[in-house]
């Protein structure tokens, strides 16, 4: 039983490297689609904002680009974390 369990933890071993570039890739694909997500999500509030009230369109479009740069910000940090 000790053998088997030595053999798997030196078999484990030997494939970390490849595991390692398997969650790199998630978190960037993770990261990435968050960015994507919130991106869409912040641009059809403000539409329908801009919709609901037409006179606050400044402040809608001066929010909204904030709120996107966060949002892609958090992705280009997914991204750079992945490396």
């Amino acid at each position: 039983m000790t053998m088997e369990l030595i053999s798997m933890a030196q078999a484990a071993a030997a494939h970390a490297p490849e595991a390692a570039g398997i969650t790199g890739n998630l978190t960037m694909a993770i990261g990435g689609a968050g960015a994507a997500i919130g991106v869409g999500m912040v641009g059809s509030k403000a539409v329908e904002a801009v919709g609901r009230n037409p006179g606050a369109f400044g402040n809608i479009l001066t929010l909204g680009i904030i709120a996107m740069a966060l949002a892609e910000g958090l992705g280009i940090i997914a991204y750079l974390g992945g490396f």
